[in-house]
């Protein structure tokens, strides 16, 4: 692995652990060429995902974006990290799992919405505002009806 600061082709594995509830592998490395250290991360990978945009283009399935998407929408509620990312590994694991390769924006979407409903309504509404783009009052307070139904 090259190192993020000087670009020195071989690094040094110091320490590796499991992390993420053992879906992951952390390893602590060492660059001989400037002594920089950092931290890496190995998940398994059951397949290569696309996402579909809702113009049509497509994009490489991007777990940061997820994570980022999910970590805004739970600002400030009671979870913490290790919370957040057990989420996204569950999330992506399903999207790895489903039948196709090429999935789209809003089947995306959808999961994270099902998932966040089960987990926390405040978060769940959060992002529902941006992903279903709420543009005035009313449509939080029709959102907000649908929630109260079971």
């Amino acid at each position: 692995m090259r190192c993020p600061y000087c670009g020195h082709a071989e690094t040094q594995v110091k320490d590796s652990r499991p992390a993420e509830d053992g879906v992951a592998i952390r390893r602590r490395r060492f660059c001989p060429g400037c002594g920089a250290r950092f931290t890496t991360f190995e998940r398994v990978q059951l397949r290569e995902l696309t996402v579909i945009k809702a113009d049509g283009r497509r994009e490489p399935f991007d777990r940061d974006k997820l994570a980022r998407s999910i970590r805004i929408a739970m600002r400030k509620r009671p979870f913490d990290e290790d919370r957040i990312e057990r989420i996204v590994n569950g999330i992506q694991r399903r999207l790895e799992t489903e039948a196709d390769s090429e999935i789209p924006s809003r089947r995306v979407g959808e999961i994270v919405m099902e998932t966040l409903r089960e987990i926390d309504q405040v978060a769940y509404v959060r992002f529902a505002s941006v992903y279903r783009n709420f543009n005035e009052a009313k449509d939080f307070q029709a959102f907000l009806g649908e929630l109260e139904k079971p």
